[in-house]
């Protein structure tokens, strides 16, 4: 067993224009609920150096000292320049995102999964769609209103007796249809008080080449490959890589990588990746992702400790999904994931619940937040003990069983892998 007192985390967020401070602040807020209600001491420290988006935290967890640097491996730029198309570009990519999961046959697939994330996303395309019924009737109403109010000024001024005297007036009020049918649209997405906008831009990124990887994605993962890299080469006992949400996919492929390449000293820290919240199937069960499945493969009879944690009650995760196993890719020398269930109705008070219940995007995120019913166990999921307690992952995980309401049969059509 080999016992932690320095660990560095390197968190990979999810398709999410916040910037790295917000995790930062979520960390420090909930680390703080969790330190009280668990009696943890979780206190800020100086930030470790060569991080760019970086802090750290002296810990004294499970009577042991830790010392954890944390740092955000930032794409955010990324996510917020695909965010700024107009809505003639959104519209565009819901067909085209659409058409990527029907014509393909992975939506119908996806759905013998669970129907939570699958509701996710359609929820955007119904409320984008609803959203531009809505403009054209407003649209509609506004250039009659206006024909009719031209058509009411002519009579009443007595020009109502020329011929055509509304021809004019015609495209004119197309026009005030169309003007305010658009800034109606417009304010629904600046305003996105339902993340429709928001979620079509992330699906719409996720499925732009049909699951392969898009160019300055993959430029991103290699930097995040080399900053690893460099981690591993200092005196740490533990690096910790978490990958969020697409972020969980994205950690995948570039540890998956990193090894390949011999990167990975045989005598330098333990590595480890933990996984939440996940929503491969999104992009591994779509044509061209051949390379994500590959990965999959390849870390799933890696000799690196994976561990899955997802929640039913989360609707945004494909809950208690083995990646690899339903990905089609599990070959006969699968170790990994260890797949396990944060067991939200369980880890968290019957008041937490009633707060969190509409809260779609916060459970997606209580993975990162404070339980505060935790059951007793140094085995139960909990964030801050993983990351600031005293033993690595496989060390604390390795005697649990998986999830007995896991799913692992494979469901995946394309199982091409990327050579």
């Amino acid at each position: 067993m080999t016992r932690v007192a320095r660990r560095h985390v390197l968190y990979i967020p999810g398709f999410d224009p916040v910037p790295p401070r917000a995790y930062r602040e979520r960390y420090r807020r909930e680390a703080a609920r969790q330190a009280e209600i668990s009696g943890y001491v979780i206190e800020k420290g100086e930030p470790p150096e060569g991080a760019r988006f970086g802090w750290h935290v002296d810990a004294h967890v499970e009577g042991a000292e830790v010392a954890v640097d944390l740092e955000v491996l930032y794409w955010a730029d990324i996510v917020r320049e695909r965010m700024q198309g107009g809505i003639g570009a959104t519209y565009l990519a819901l067909v085209r995102t659409a058409w990527a999961y029907i014509g393909s046959g992975a939506l119908w697939r996806l759905m013998r999964l669970r129907k939570g994330p699958v509701i996710a996303a359609l929820y955007p395309v119904a409320v984008l769609l609803g959203q531009g019924l809505v403009a054209l009737a407003i649209a509609g109403l506004v250039a009659w209103c206006f024909y009719r109010g031209a058509h009411g000024l002519m009579s009443l001024i007595g020009a109502d007796q020329l011929a055509d005297p509304f021809d004019a007036f015609r495209p004119l009020a197309a026009l005030a249809g169309f003007g305010t049918g658009y800034l109606f649209l417009r304010w629904c997405a600046k305003r996105d008080h339902l993340y429709a906008w928001y979620l079509m831009k992330d699906y719409a990124f996720s499925s732009s080449l049909k699951g392969a990887y898009p160019p300055e994605q993959e430029a991103r993962m290699e930097a995040f490959a080399d900053r690893i890299a460099e981690v591993l080469r200092s005196d740490v006992d533990e690096v910790l890589v978490v990958g969020h949400s697409s972020g969980a996919y994205i950690a995948v492929s570039v540890l998956a990588d990193l090894i390949r390449a011999g990167r990975v000293p045989d005598d330098g820290p333990v590595l480890s990746l933990l996984t939440l919240g996940h929503v491969v199937p999104m992009v591994s069960f779509l044509p061209k992702a051949g390379r994500l499945r590959a990965d999959l493969a390849f870390m799933g009879s890696a000799d690196v400790p994976w561990v899955d944690v997802t929640a039913p009650g989360d609707g945004c995760a494909f809950a208690l999904c083995d990646p690899v196993a339903v990905s089609g890719v599990a070959g006969e020398c699968k170790r990994w994931p260890l797949v396990i269930s944060a067991a939200f109705t369980q880890t968290l008070s019957e008041a937490e619940q009633a707060r969190l219940k509409w809260k779609l995007f916060e459970l997606h995120f209580q993975y990162l937040n404070a339980f505060d019913r935790l059951p007793d166990g140094a085995d139960a999921y909990d964030y801050f003990r993983v990351t600031a307690g005293p033993l690595t992952l496989r060390d604390r995980f390795g005697e649990r069983a998986p999830s007995k309401s896991r799913l692992e049969a494979p469901v995946n059509k394309f199982t091409d892998m990327a050579a």
